[in-house]
């Protein structure tokens, strides 16, 4: 199956606390159907100290794994959402906006 959203893509998050916010796209977990965006789902984490591994404590912020349902790709030419197509250049599968044909890179 084809993912529409790879890593490294500009993605807008279209439900939850974070929506509306846009990031880049860090890892995808496949078999989760996640993602981890920079700047998106962030927590708190209260962080234990472990001295034997020099290891400070304190609360550190943390970035969760999205929901792919969740996520859109950013379409910086229009500044909205974008949904996203597939075509065959010379054998080779390319990714496309639908609104502009414009690539993806």
């Amino acid at each position: 199956m084809a993912y529409k959203i790879h890593a490294n893509d500009l993605v807008i998050v279209l439900t939850g606390k974070d929506k509306g916010k846009t990031g880049v796209v860090r890892k995808i977990y496949r078999n989760k159907n996640t993602a981890i965006v920079s700047g998106i789902n962030i927590v708190k984490k209260h962080q234990k100290s472990i001295p034997d591994r020099n290891q400070m404590g304190g609360i550190i912020e943390k970035e969760l794994p999205i929901q792919l349902s969740n996520l859109s790709i950013f379409n910086k030419l229009t500044n909205k959402a974008d949904k996203i197509e597939f075509f065959l250049d010379s054998g080779k599968k390319i990714r496309r906006f639908k609104s502009n044909k414009e690539l993806l890179k």
